[in-house]
């Protein structure tokens, strides 16, 4: 069930109609490439132009590695006019970036016009949605793949996401849409962050359905202002109404009637309009919610229907990713039952209140919580559950934005009862300066290092540093690593596991089987 290798120089030519053949003949191709590090024989290379770097400046190596056609940018002409005399064909447009996710498309086919295509959108929440839809609409008869920033399904069992990203580069998407069609799939969900939409990496993704669960401060080091990080998100909805209907899907826009900002999302597609909410009025709502320590029940209440609902899931704000994944579900045309039936059983998410059990005689839970608003959420659902002290072992990634960092100081220090700060991803930021700004935040909070908070920057030391001092009935919660398979560090990147290192730990410890 492997997606096509090569197709015609038709295929992704057709999608780039303002393109310019500037030398040499576009024949078949066998791949498309953007990295020149990955070109093999017979590629086509998009020189796109990057946040750090310019493709145009590695046409050279694509070429030495066998790319057969290069996509170049019309305003990088000084940069690709020496290669025109080269055995290869060489094809000029306005955008390399969004030509790009066009290249893709037509290399392999067009999948989405053959599936459901469902986008999933927001500051936090959007991973668990997207697993909730896809296992929903699979569990009611509706084959479905994911593309989330925790794991991607395209056929047979899921793979772990290892890229430190949530939207991946266009083509891998339309390999993976490509793989999905292949497998027989029906329906693709895809975690749409605000850099993947602004970056054009899902811009052939022809969506049908698009959620939007919350927005709050973050990515502002990328996006600038709230203004535009907004608008980066509502690109999603904007999409909807320029996809073409698909016999058997229904269009929707589905939005958090909680949010004051789904006002603006409501405005932006004429595609039928579904609400969901806890607390405002909305068509899919949530009554008499218990929770059962890190599990929940709930009356689904639809505008067909209502149903009761238990759900491996802890907190509100996981009860609304629920109401998010029935509301989806409802426009496709699944039953209230159906839906009840299908969120009892579902799995969890990697790294979402992800449980490491190895006999130690206090709770250790694994979060990928990286926001201020995803710490307070995890907290103050691990608090009412925690008999003894609330630990928490995190830091903050460089490169992104710094606001998250005295934030999330501020949350753990009213939440928490001790902190410990730690290293997330570095980067080619000072990791001392990082747990400086975060410390910060505790010390606003009130808290006094020491006392309630300690700076341990080798997160191995972290984690054993908390686990030498946890107690019984206490809890661990692990933030900010969740799946990630290193820790980006300046001039490395060192292999993590962050629930593996965890159990190691504690074996160390004698605290463990």
């Amino acid at each position: 069930m492997a997606p096509p290798r090569a197709r015609t120089s038709v295929d992704w030519l057709s999608l780039l109609p303002e393109a310019r053949a500037v030398a040499g003949e576009a024949g078949p191709i066998t791949a498309v490439c953007f990295d020149s590090r990955q070109v093999t024989p017979g590629a086509l290379f998009v020189a796109v132009v990057g946040l750090d770097t310019d493709g145009h400046r590695y046409l050279r190596e694509a070429l030495d590695h066998g790319a057969t056609a290069l996509l170049v940018q019309e305003d990088r002409r000084e940069l690709w006019e020496s290669f025109l005399g080269m055995d290869a064909a060489v094809v000029a447009v306005a955008d390399t970036r969004s030509a790009l996710a066009k290249a893709a498309a037509g290399f392999y086919g067009r999948p989405a016009a053959k599936l459901g295509m469902v986008g999933v959108t927001g500051t936090d929440g959007k991973t668990t949605t997207v697993h909730l839809i896809a296992h929903v609409l699979e569990a009611g008869g509706r084959p479905a793949g994911y593309l989330s920033s925790a794991a991607f399904r395209a056929s047979g069992a899921p793979a772990r996401n290892a890229s430190h990203m949530t939207t991946l580069e266009a083509p891998f998407v339309q390999e993976q849409l490509a793989t999905m069609v292949a497998a027989g799939m029906r329906y693709a969900v895809i975690e749409a962050s605000s850099h993947g939409l602004a970056l054009h990496r899902v811009d052939e993704c022809a969506f049908d359905v698009a959620a939007f669960t919350t927005l709050s401060r973050d990515h502002l080091d990328f996006h600038g202002t709230m203004d535009e990080y907004r608008e980066a998100k509502g690109r999603l909805f904007r999409m909807l109404d320029g996809s073409p209907a698909k016999e058997g899907v229904a269009k929707a826009a589905v939005v958090n009637a909680d949010d004051p900002v789904s006002t603006y999302f409501r405005s932006l597609s004429r595609a039928p309009l579904t609400t969901y909410g806890l607390e405002a009025p909305a068509d899919v709502r949530a009554e008499a919610i218990e929770a059962q320590g890190l599990a929940a029940r709930f009356r689904l209440v639809t505008p067909s229907g209502s149903a009761a609902v238990a759900v491996r899931l802890a907190g509100r704000y996981n009860v609304s990713n629920c109401l998010a994944a029935a509301a989806v579900a409802l426009s496709q045309g699944m039953t209230v039952e159906e839906i009840a039936g299908a969120l009892a059983s579902f799995p969890g998410v990697p790294a979402h209140l992800e449980l490491v059990e190895c006999g130690q005689p206090f709770r250790v839970v694994v979060d990928i919580a990286s926001t201020p608003g995803a710490m307070r959420r995890v907290l103050e659902v691990l608090r009412p559950v925690t008999e003894g002290r609330l630990w928490a072992v995190f830091g903050a990634a460089g490169e992104r934005d710094p606001a998250r960092r005295d934030g999330i100081g501020r949350v753990a220090g009213e939440l928490a009862d001790f902190a410990v700060l730690t290293n997330e991803d570095p980067r080619s930021e000072d990791p001392n300066a990082i747990i400086e700004q975060i410390a910060a935040g505790l010390c606003e909070a009130g808290r006094e290092e020491g006392r309630d908070f300690a700076r341990v920057p080798d997160r191995r030391a972290a984690l054993r540093y908390a686990f030498e001092r946890a107690g019984p009935g206490d809890t661990v919660l692990l933030a900010g690593k969740g799946t990630e398979p290193s820790i980006e560090m300046a001039s490395e990147a060192i292999p993590w596991d962050e629930a593996q290192v965890a159990r190691e730990v504690l074996v160390e410890l004698g605290k463990g089987a």
